[in-house]
């Protein structure tokens, strides 16, 4: 029996996009249409590929084993056929970031992916919204938070050091004890995992008074004003990498204590894993991770990693 090679086709955009109406978009074709491939491919198989879930679909087990074997060949065959037909294969790769990453640590490295994948076209999306992944058309996220999200692909980026820091112009590295901290304006990021109360508890220094604080709501704000002399903030050394490498941060304290965390994770639905754009994308993160991990600057009192 010949094999149904336009209904494998239409299975493996279903697959992707976990939706008939999707995928019938994507195909340019009616639903019904989608739906008859399916039909036409279940038979052949003698299997049920995908089952009802909400507005969408899922895979069944068999069909996810289906759709691990084929993908890559399909890929394949879709890139090999435009480029005999005179076209560059052009892929869109959707990835959302929490602002501060994306500015302070993504932007600045990413000439090195574009210049490696030249057939792929980046959208990056800056939010600290978690996606929903049923219903938006995001392909791998950078998620600020603790790690636990069931149902989903995650791996920590980096750990991370955090530590107080002001411009040397405002503080000369290790010129105090974390005690005198508190005479200072203290920057606060309201939402990091890391807050000053905390930082004190470990230092075995809690302020008697009352500090002064400046307080934002994201991170490369509060870098920002540290390097602008407004204050000492803290915040993590992934994020403000480039300041403590250019000498325009520099840790204050004497002797501050070793806080590590890890809070941002690259977040996606396992099946997305098979994306050769998606696979691409994450080696270029593991490869930068290791570079920054080898070349993170330390500064005046602060542990090296």
């Amino acid at each position: 029996m010949a094999l149904p090679l336009r209904a494998i086709a239409v299975f493996d955009v279903v697959a992707r996009c976990r939706s008939l109406s999707k995928a019938a978009a994507e195909l340019c074709v009616t639903p019904s249409a989608v739906s008859q491939q399916i039909h036409t491919l279940e038979m052949h198989l003698g299997t049920t590929l995908f089952t009802k879930a909400g507005r969408g679909v899922v895979l069944t087990e068999a069909g996810e084993s289906y759709f691990e074997m084929i993908a890559d060949d399909v890929q394949r065959i879709t890139e090999a056929t435009q480029r005999i037909r005179g076209f560059r294969s052009r892929s869109v790769l959707t990835v959302r970031t929490t602002p501060t990453l994306g500015s302070k640590w993504l932007l600045p490295r990413l000439h090195t992916f574009l210049d490696a994948n030249p057939d792929i076209e980046l959208r990056l999306n800056g939010t600290t919204e978690a996606t929903d992944f049923s219903r938006e058309a995001v392909d791998v996220e950078i998620r600020h938070g603790e790690g636990r999200w069931p149902g989903v692909f995650v791996e920590g980026l980096a750990e991370e050091s955090f530590l107080p820091v002001g411009s040397p112009a405002y503080a000369g590295a290790a010129s105090m004890a974390a005690t005198d901290l508190p005479q200072h304006r203290l920057i606060h990021s309201v939402k990091a995992q890391v807050q000053w109360s905390q930082w004190f508890a470990l230092a075995g220094a809690a302020p008697e008074v009352e500090w002064r604080r400046l307080l934002f709501d994201r991170s490369h704000m509060a870098i920002d004003a540290a390097v602008d002399s407004l204050g000492v903030a803290l915040e993590s050394n992934l994020m403000m990498w480039r300041e403590l490498r250019e000498g325009l941060l520099v840790c204050p304290v004497r002797n501050p204590p070793r806080v590590t965390l890890t809070t941002q994770w690259i977040v996606c639905p396992f099946d997305h894993l098979h994306k050769a754009k998606v696979r691409l994308f994450l080696e270029w993160l593991r490869a930068e991770r290791a570079v920054w991990q080898d070349q993170r600057p330390t500064t005046s009192g602060v542990h090296s990693d």
